[in-house]
């Protein structure tokens, strides 16, 4: 390794692990239990995990199919499809908040209907915050279990086939225990995901104590007001990143990597 290296290296090192050094320096451990006690903050460790837990259900019943037939589906367009997929990645979640509002909001493209028909008003509700956070978490899911899919052996499958096995059986019994570590590590990055997602929430889903204030939105707002609210639940969701990564590190990547 070139020496002239260890120099960018190190301030690349510095400029990520610095900010988060600060952040642990500036926690009142002393008085954490008494923060995380206080209503506003509970309630909003309450939502933020039933919301986030709830979209990383709708995003394992929808993504695992739809990752399935653009692993294994040999259509035209599937690369377009997966091109589209990859968008919330990298499309700004404000964005994706407006878009959302465009097509379920009162006068959106569905929305317009929901409420005419049924008097069913998605904006600013606890569901438009799954709505937002299963937006912009399902591709975590797809990309991963996608890449499961591809990796694995398909002898067990033709095995199986010739076996009499029905295609059905066979997903349910070959396949699926076959990507599970897939499945797993791509849950995992989507429940982080919902968890942090700011952007297209606040945009959608408004930001009303108790009914769609999440963490990361309670963090930005008790920065004006309870600094030192905010910094327990900026701990708490760098906490909730770190066990990610530790589990994603461990078995779940080499799984899929195997």
């Amino acid at each position: 390794m070139p020496p002239i290296l260890l120099i960018p290296a190190g301030l690349g090192l510095a400029f990520l692990l610095l900010p988060l050094a600060g952040l642990l320096v500036r926690t009142p451990w002393s008085d954490l239990g008494t923060l995380l006690a206080q209503p506003e903050v509970s309630e909003a460790l309450r939502l933020s995990l039933i919301t986030a837990v709830t979209a990383t259900g709708i995003c394992l019943v929808l993504g695992v199919p739809l990752a399935w037939v653009l692993a294994r589906a040999t259509v035209p367009g599937m690369r377009l499809v997966r091109a589209l997929l990859t968008l919330p990645l990298v499309l700004p979640p404000v964005v994706g908040g407006v878009a959302l509002l465009l097509l379920l909001g009162r006068r959106g493209l569905i929305g317009q209907h929901l409420y005419d028909w049924f008097g069913l008003s998605l904006p600013f509700t606890t569901t438009a915050v799954v709505l937002s956070q299963a937006f912009v978490a399902m591709p975590f899911l797809v990309i991963a279990v996608e890449g499961a899919l591809r990796g694995a052996d398909r002898r067990f499958e033709d095995a199986a086939a010739t076996l009499g096995a029905s295609r059905w059986l066979i997903f349910r019994r070959v396949t699926l225990p076959l990507v599970a570590p897939g499945i797993s590590a791509g849950a995992v990055l989507c429940f982080a995901r919902a968890l942090g997602e700011f952007g297209a929430t606040i945009t959608f889903a408004g930001n009303f104590p108790g009914v769609t204030r999440t963490m990361p939105l309670s963090v930005y707002l008790a920065l004006e007001s309870d600094p030192e609210a905010a910094i327990v639940l900026a701990l708490v969701l760098l906490l909730v990143s770190v066990v990610v990564l530790v589990a994603l590190r461990g078995r779940w990547v080499s799984g899929v990597a195997s």
